[in-house]
C-alpha cells in the first residue's frame, strides 16, 4: 500500500480537482457573457487549476486566478503559458491584487464553502476594496438540494493519469439547518489493478442569494 502510494503520480490535489471540477462546463457561457459586458481584468476566486480562468483567457480576457493551494496554482500556471492569466497564490479572506478588477467571479459555490459569515465578509471586503468604479461581483449559489430523480444511478467522474485511474462518486447530500454536507467516494486504481478507497466530504454553508446580497451590502 505505501509503495503504491509512493509511486502514484505527483500532484494528486490537482488531479482530484480536475476529476471533480475540471469537466464542468454548464456555467461557462454565463461567466463569459458577464466578462464580455464588464470588461477586464477579471478576478476568479477559488480558480484552482484554471477551469474558468483559462476559458475566459482563451475568449480574450485578462484574468487573475486566485487560489490558496500551491499545487493548484502551479498547475494553473503551467496550463496558462502564453495566455493572459495571472495565477495568484493567496487566501480569499485577505489578499492584494496586482491591479483593480472590473469583475470578480466566485463560481462553484465558492463563497458558500467559506466557513462562516465572518469569512465571507472578509472576502467581500477584499473584493470591494479592489474593484474598479462600477465593477461587479457575481457568485454561483446553491439554495438547497433538488429531490433525487428516478432512473439511472449517478456515474462517477473519472480521469486517467499515467496509467492510474481516478474516480469520484457522489454518495449523498445531507442537508442541515446551517450546512449541506456533500459526501463522495474517491477511488484510485493503480496500473496493476490495486484499488484504494477514500471517503471525502465537502461542506457548503446554507445561504440564499438574498442573504449573500445583504451581507455584501
Amino acid at each position: 500500500m505505501s509503495a503504491e502510494r509512493a509511486s502514484a503520480p505527483a500532484g494528486e490535489a490537482a488531479i482530484w480537482h480536475d476529476v471533480e471540477c475540471g469537466a464542468y462546463a454548464a456555467d461557462l457561457a454565463i461567466w463569459t457573457d458577464l466578462a464580455d459586458r464588464c470588461g477586464d481584468p477579471v478576478l476568479e476566486l477559488g480558480a484552482g487549476t484554471g477551469r474558468l480562468a483559462l476559458h475566459l483567457a482563451r475568449a480574450g480576457h485578462r484574468v487573475i486566478g486566485l487560489d490558496y493551494d500551491e499545487e493548484l496554482i502551479a498547475a494553473q500556471r503551467e496550463r496558462a503559458a502564453g495566455l493572459p492569466v495571472t495565477p495568484l497564490l493567496a487566501d480569499a479572506r485577505g489578499f492584494e491584487l496586482p491591479e483593480p478588477v472590473a469583475l470578480a467571479l466566485a463560481p462553484m459555490q465558492f463563497l458558500q464553502m467559506l466557513a462562516d459569515r465572518a469569512e465571507r465578509l472578509a472576502c467581500l471586503d477584499g473584493v470591494a476594496a479592489q474593484l474598479l468604479p462600477g465593477g461587479r461581483v457575481a457568485a454561483a449559489m446553491v439554495e438547497g438540494m433538488p429531490e433525487p430523480e428516478e432512473g439511472e444511478p449517478l456515474l462517477p467522474d473519472v480521469r486517467e493519469v499515467d496509467g492510474w485511474v481516478y474516480s469520484s462518486l457522489p454518495l449523498e447530500a445531507a442537508v442541515g439547518p446551517e450546512h449541506i454536507h456533500v459526501r463522495r467516494l474517491r477511488q484510485r486504481v493503480s496500473p496493476s489493478g490495486e484499488l484504494t478507497d477514500t471517503p471525502d466530504e465537502v461542506t457548503i454553508c446554507t445561504l440564499t442569494a438574498d442573504q449573500l446580497e445583504a451581507e455584501a451590502a
